[in-house]
């Protein structure tokens, strides 16, 4: 019989309604898996089990009177320690950070809240959110579940590796430059990049805590927040309930998500976009892609080597100018100094990764204006690319997941094919596709590699199709297999 802890959060709300299982015992073995796996893994940080248990028998209570707190009654769950929650540190892993304790929830942890979840603990990220592995000087560093010598992504990375282990059946992250895909990809989990702007992110590190107690909250480019998950449709399940606009829109605004494009997985037209020279794939990852590809085709979909009319080199540095300016908004006076004496290249050209986020720190407003416009025509591009075609599959990153490597990060390089390259222009390259055009992704688990590390699939879709695109990692569920728990010894 599968553990109890691996179910996912569907089949465990199943339970909790049936009265399979009480909420309390449901947390209670969470609470154990998480003593088990947790010191290994170092996945949740912070916790507040004491709290929990009392929510938890309250919502046991509210069942026996015929009671239902909503679509979540008594579920447990964790949060990524970007979001802000009533009674436990946010800190973003940075020391700073490390005694904040937040006055309220943030917006989206507010709606699992209301929908009757119980946030049992946080989950690890890198520093400030800044890096593709999780560590920082407050909590340390995350391993993965497959394999403990290796990262497990960022800056969600203690999410997934918590759904992975069994620590929690859902998990609320977030991502700018791949930090829910990447993540979910290298631990074997399902990930969902929201369409830009439908998931509110007030409450979330950074910006800094405290800059918007109320109704209004800054606009932050490429980021968004989405669900993390053991099955596609927990995904849906959690997009119901964070797809919502900002507070100080709700008296005249709603969002209602289109439903997907298609029923039956026959009727899709998939367009393919396995490899390419800007940013080679590697085979550990590619082979599965492409036996994940013919799956879908001998199930009746319909199948072919298509990608739109952008240009990949391109695309990546509009992309990286945009993130740059992102991170440049809240870094210290001096730095920001330091960075505008070193500049970037004389002719304004260079490819080098440094360079390049240099040039985007420093832009002009003018610049940024052009690199929006840029933007612009690329979704427009994505948009006519999407009159032909429902869904792309493509890789979340070109690697599996790597070895730890905290070495300084423009001096990293990661194999693909047995070449070094560097790990700025290879980590992130492929989920930037999406994160430039604002577009929803979803990433599902596709296989395992030769070596016995998950392999995930990226879903990229039309502009507000988030549901066209975990109905896709639905069907690719029933086809390849979806999660599996990673084995004991690792």
């Amino acid at each position: 019989m599968q553990d109890l802890t691996y179910r996912s959060a569907t089949q465990l709300l199943q339970d909790i309604k049936a009265r399979h299982i009480s909420c309390i015992d449901l947390l209670d073995a969470f609470i154990e898996k998480i003593e088990q796996k947790n010191p290994d893994i170092n996945a949740v940080v912070a916790t507040g089990f004491e709290a929990a248990r009392k929510r938890a028998r309250a919502a046991d209570a509210a069942l026996n009177k015929g009671d239902s707190w909503g679509a979540l009654h008594g579920l447990p769950m964790t949060v990524k320690d970007c979001f802000e929650v009533v009674g436990m540190p946010c800190t973003a892993g940075l020391p700073m950070l490390k005694e904040h304790l937040p006055a309220q929830n943030a917006d989206a942890v507010q709606s699992l809240v209301d929908a009757g979840a119980i946030i049992i603990g946080k989950t690890n990220v890198p520093m400030g959110g800044n890096d593709f592995q999780s560590y920082n000087d407050v909590y340390g560093q995350t391993n993965n579940p497959w394999e403990v010598s290796r990262t497990p992504g960022g800056s969600s990375g203690g999410a997934a590796a918590a759904l992975s282990a069994g620590m929690t059946p859902l998990e609320l992250g977030s991502d700018l430059g791949g930090s829910i895909r990447l993540p979910a990809h290298f631990c074997g989990v399902f990930g969902h990049k929201a369409s830009f702007n439908i998931i509110p992110k007030q409450g979330h590190i950074p910006l800094s805590p405290g800059l918007f107690p109320a109704d209004y909250a800054a606009g932050i480019d490429v980021a968004v927040a989405g669900p993390m998950a053991r099955s596609a449709n927990d995904l849906d399940l959690a997009m119901d309930l964070l797809v919502r606009p900002d507070r100080a829109q709700r008296p005249a605004w709603q969002i209602s998500l289109p439903m997907p494009s298609k029923k039956h997985l026959k009727d899709y037209r998939i367009g393919l976009w396995l490899d390419d020279p800007f940013c080679p794939v590697d085979a550990a990852v590619g082979n599965v892609l492409q036996n994940l590809a013919d799956t879908l085709a001998k199930a009746g979909a319909r199948v072919a080597e298509r990608k739109p009319d952008i240009d990949f080199s391109h695309s990546h540095a509009v992309f990286v100018a945009l993130l740059a300016a992102v991170g440049a908004v809240e870094m210290p006076e001096d730095m920001y100094a330091r960075l505008a004496v070193e500049g970037g290249s004389p002719d304004g050209r260079s490819d080098d990764p440094r360079e390049r986020y240099l040039r985007g720190v420093i832009q002009s407003h003018r610049d940024w204006l052009k690199n929006d416009l840029e933007r612009q025509k690329l979704r427009h591009q994505w948009a006519v690319y999407f009159d032909d075609v429902d869904v792309l599959l493509c890789p979340p990153a070109p690697i599996t997941a790597f070895p730890h490597d905290h070495g300084k990060f423009y001096d990293r390089t990661l194999a693909v094919n047995g070449e070094d390259r560097p790990y700025a222009t290879t980590v992130y390259t492929w989920s930037g596709l999406a994160g430039v055009a604002y577009l929803p992704a979803t990433v599902a688990p596709a296989g395992m590699s030769t070596e016995g590390l998950p392999v995930g699939v990226q879903i990229v879709g039309p502009y507000l199709g988030d549901r066209t695109t975990i109905q896709m990692a639905r069907f690719i569920e029933d086809e390849a297999g979806g999660f599996l728990p990673p084995p004991e010894s690792a």
